[in-house]
């Protein structure tokens, strides 16, 4: 074929063609000979323009010692300086060469062969409040930055592509990685009120991609070694951390932040990063660590030991979303876990959060469980096989229509031994201790050895039907959680931008004062979801039991703990004499016991402010045939009457005010009831709400 193709050519065309080729390498000769002779003119101007930049954006002075070519695309630098303006000295160096290769130059990318630096330091300095550093976390202009590439084409010019975008910021810090490097006296050194530390690297080669580097912490306390194959190029980099079998601490974090951390190896690697239909990056890539040991007092009691952990991460990123593929893999000992998370930016924000694990053996999932993080936990063997699957998804315009399911499925599974937790317990008579305060206030014994423990069928239906109400409406049917409920509280969380909705259900807030500690660090909730499934899916305790032992030690005011002390304590009564009235107003002071005096007047009746509330509930539970319709509409309202030692004293003068005032914003935490008590049972219950 080639053959065929040269025959086809003519003498005169190859003549052309020489004379086209000899004057395009004339006119390349020509241009390098100029740009070889304006070079130090260019360089000039460029140090020029990148100066004037930092000091217009950045207020940071770059001085320069000397700036000159040592070789065809090397430049050598002296006595380099970076100072914010009004600042300490941030970073310098005394004598650095960087050389550029030349053929990706030819397409706009700048790649650095070689770099050599000798006695360097960045300098890190804090005082009070002001700091050297502070300009790295100024926000740029993303916008203008992006170029037109990188721009959506959908009508909203001012939407980044982000797949674009990533993958020139990627470029970016690949390509100044250098493939041949020489770095000698390093120091970085941090500097505040309080703390200062020094780590400094003697001494650290890249030789054809070849990491090798030692690192020193304060003085050679201790001795790090850092080595590597790094390949910039091929978009592929692998690092590892270890000391010589010793532990690498990193005691700035425990100084300023109170956190402990260590780990004996870390390792990390990007292994590929591609294109497909030059839509999508896709970014793979890996992590790995060893005896990690995590402390601090927010995230558990004790300490956290993970011995060993691997994580294989596929991240892809689109025109308007980036996700962590269900491909990726978390491994701790036996245990798999696919976790899931998508972020689209256009035409809408939204999430897409989801985990899911392959069948596995029960125990598998306990043994993976570090030590120190489940301490009620320690100690359970359990049989049969698992497999778990969540999955979520919140649209940002439109919150209320947030979704979320949850599923575990279980074959033979059984607790062979309960550890720690020793969940059955509460099928007989043991002792609870409420805190105050992360402090004890007194032991209750819970059973008949209590005069003031009362069985379940001897407590009204009005209270215990009032509360299921307002507390959990499904209690006797779910599995422990209501993912409508957590739906709610996903939906009212995003709205407040707080925390304003938990999705407790009666089984969980059991748990929570039953079997766990008072410390409130971030793992006492995953641990709470744990003891409840284990107990709701293997049946240890009754759906009667349960509900008998929450209303029993419940608060409801300052040391009045379950339902006879606090029939007693309000209005002088036994628990199965309480009326709809009455109960409605029990039930109403259970998220905020201490708060419960509040709601009367100086004369025993109830507050306006409430009114609204009892109204609600009532038609609610009137619905569903758990009290007869009240054609008033009040529901024993006006007929609540506080015990008359608990009154205040009436005042000289009344002010009305004071009465429609609640304590808090008592008619945001109605409408958050609403939003929920709506999605289950409809919104039917708003239209008998005024009589």
């Amino acid at each position: 074929m080639i053959k065929a193709l040269l025959s086809k050519i003519t003498r005169k065309q190859l003549i052309i063609g020489g004379i086209v080729l000899g004057v395009l390498f004339v006119g390349f000769i020509i241009a390098f000979a100029i740009v070889y002779h304006k070079r130090e003119a260019l360089l000039a101007s460029t140090i020029t323009r990148v100066q004037t930049k930092l000091a217009n954006d950045y207020q940071i002075d770059l001085n320069i010692g000397r700036a000159y070519f040592s070789g065809l695309a090397t430049v050598s630098l002296e006595n380099v300086n970076v100072t914010p303006r009004g600042r300490e000295q941030l970073a310098g160096v005394k004598h650095a060469s960087v050389s550029v290769k030349l053929f990706p130059l030819i397409t706009g990318d700048v790649r650095l062969g070689q770099l050599r630096a000798y006695d360097a330091h960045i300098r890190l300095m804090k005082k009070d409040s002001l700091s050297n550093y502070d300009f790295i976390f100024q926000e740029p202009d993303s916008a203008a930055l992006a170029t037109d590439d990188e721009r959506l084409t959908e009508g909203d010019d001012s939407a980044i592509n982000m797949a674009r975008t990533i993958n020139r910021m990627l470029n970016n810090v690949l390509y100044k990685i250098p493939e041949d490097m020489e770095l000698r006296n390093f120091t970085i050194t941090y500097h505040d009120d309080s703390t200062h530390q020094r780590i400094s690297v003697p001494k650290a080669d890249i030789t054809n991609g070849n990491l090798t580097s030692a690192v020193f912490l304060n003085d050679n306390k201790a001795a790090w070694q850092v080595s590597g194959k790094l390949r910039p190029g091929k978009r592929q980099l692998y690092v590892k951390v270890h000391a010589n079998g010793q532990r690498i601490a990193l005691p700035l974090l425990e100084r300023k932040f109170g956190l402990k951390l260590s780990f004996d190896t870390i390792e990390t690697r990007l292994s590929e990063v591609y294109w497909t239909n030059n839509e999508r990056l896709h970014i793979k890539g890996e992590w790995a660590v060893k005896n990690l040991l995590i402390d601090h007092w927010r995230i558990a009691q004790e300490h956290v030991v993970v011995p060993d952990a691997h994580i294989d991460a596929e991240v892809v990123v689109g025109e308007k979303h980036i996700e962590l593929s269900n491909s990726s893999t978390v491994t701790v000992k036996k245990l798999k876990i696919h976790p899931y998370f998508r972020y689209t930016t256009f035409p809408t924000k939204t999430y897409a959060v989801g985990v899911e694990t392959p069948e596995m053996d029960a125990q598998d999932l306990f043994d993976a469980f570090p030590k120190g993080l489940f301490e009620s936990l320690e100690g359970i063997r359990v049989a049969g096989r698992i497999r778990y699957k969540m999955d979520a998804f919140l649209d940002t315009s439109n919150p209320d229509s947030v979704r979320f399911n949850s599923d575990m499925e279980q074959k033979g599974f059984k607790v062979n031994a309960w550890g720690k937790a020793n969940i059955p317990k509460i099928n007989g008579t043991f002792v609870y201790t409420p805190y105050e305060e992360e402090q004890p206030v007194r032991d209750i014994i819970v059973g008949p050895e209590n005069p003031d423990f009362i069985p379940l069928n001897e407590i009204s239906s009005n209270l215990k039907n009032a509360i299921l109400t307002t507390e959990d409406p499904s209690f006797f049917t779910h599995n422990g959680f209501v993912e409508e409920a957590i739906r709610s509280s996903i939906a009212t969380n995003y709205k407040e931008k707080a925390f304003k909705r938990g999705g407790s259900t009666i089984s969980m807030q059991l748990v929570k004062n039953v079997y766990l500690n008072r410390n409130k660090t971030i793992v006492r909730k995953l641990e709470e979801i744990l003891i409840v499934w284990l107990m709701e899916s293997t049946r240890a305790v009754s759906k009667e039991r349960m509900f008998e032992v929450y209303l029993n030690i419940i608060e409801w005011g300052r040391n009045v703990y379950g339902i006879t002390e606090a029939a007693r304590y309000y209005f002088g009564k036994h628990p199965s004499d309480l009326s709809i009235g009455e109960s409605i107003y029990l039930a109403s002071i259970v998220p905020r016991p201490k708060s419960g005096l509040y709601s009367f007047t100086w004369s025993g009746g109830l507050k306006p402010y409430i009114l609204p509330y009892f109204r609600y509930i009532g038609n609610i539970m009137a619905r569903r045939g758990l009290t007869p319709s009240d054609s008033s509409g009040d529901y024993g309202f006006y007929s609540v009457s506080l015990r008359e030692s608990l009154r205040p004293e009436r005042p000289v003068t009344i002010d009305t005010l004071q009465l429609d005032m609640p304590p808090t914003d008592f008619d945001a935490d109605l409408e958050q009831m609403r939003g929920l008590l709506d999605r289950i049972f409809g919104k039917d219950s708003n239209q008998t709400e005024n009589p």
